[in-house]
């Protein structure tokens, strides 16, 4: 039998978190939540449900992911974000691993919620992510913009867990607008700092292609409403970086 812990960073999800972590009640055996001096319920939701909080000053999801990991006491970690829950067919796949995991690490699939509507096409789902691993065989890669699970050794092996975590990534269209705003700035200024252009064609034709892949090749359609919003939205993101990334290449990132 083997012992998990969940890993949360957390700022101001006092809307999210208690879900979050009632769904991981019976599955892991510690919940490690590192936060970013919250002003709202977070911390005092965390703690009443169980979980170790440690108040670190946000540097970069990865940086941040990388530290959540390192404040764990068991050697296998499960990577969550604050507005995701562990569906129920997930949380058995869950407690059938632990009584013998098959593979050093697993995939996950992801499955979102956007303004109440589950989207399983745009490209969004099913977007397996590696959330669950051995730390003797991997681990998270302390990156400031770039969060991502890393192998220690070639022979490692891989398996992919039955069930959906399940993401309320927006609560509304605005929330989306935010975030696109929030990711592409870190984008944009890491892409800059690499020295990595982005060509006028680039900026006029990258953004059409990707809400046409989207919509149709990617049958966002059979998302309904929701749907085409999330592809027009994705298709919006991808200009607004290229759009930073070429005004910080030529200004600086400062």
């Amino acid at each position: 039998m083997i012992s998990i812990s969940a890993c949360i960073i957390t700022y101001n999800e006092e809307r999210n978190i208690g879900r979050c972590l009632l769904a991981l009640q019976g599955i892991v055996d510690e919940v490690i939540i590192v936060d970013s001096f919250s002003t709202d319920r977070t911390r005092e939701i965390a703690e009443e449900m169980g979980a170790k909080v440690v108040t670190r000053a946000f540097t970069g999801y990865g940086e941040q992911k990388y530290f959540a990991q390192e404040q764990a006491s068991h050697h296998w970690v499960l990577s969550v974000d604050a507005d995701e829950v562990v569906s129920a067919d997930l949380a058995q796949s869950l407690l059938a691993i632990k009584v013998q995991p098959q593979h050093d690490a697993y995939t996950v699939d992801i499955l979102p919620n956007y303004c109440g509507a589950w989207i399983r096409h745009c490209g969004w789902y099913p977007q397996p992510k590696l959330r669950l691993w051995n730390r003797k065989k991997a681990g998270m890669a302390n990156s400031s913009v770039h969060e991502g699970v890393q192998f220690f050794e070639k022979g490692a092996s891989l398996g992919r867990l039955k069930g959906d975590l399940l993401h309320y990534s927006y609560a509304t269209i605005s929330d989306h607008i935010r975030k696109i705003e929030h990711y592409t700035e870190m984008g944009a200024k890491a892409d800059a700092e690499k020295g990595k252009d982005c060509s006028l064609l680039k900026l006029i034709f990258a953004p059409k292609f990707q809400f046409f892949r989207d919509y149709f090749l990617r049958l966002g359609f059979l998302d309904g409403y929701y749907g085409y919003i999330v592809c027009k939205n994705s298709a919006f993101a991808s200009f607004v970086k290229y759009s930073k990334t070429r005004q910080y290449i030529r200004r600086g990132t400062n």
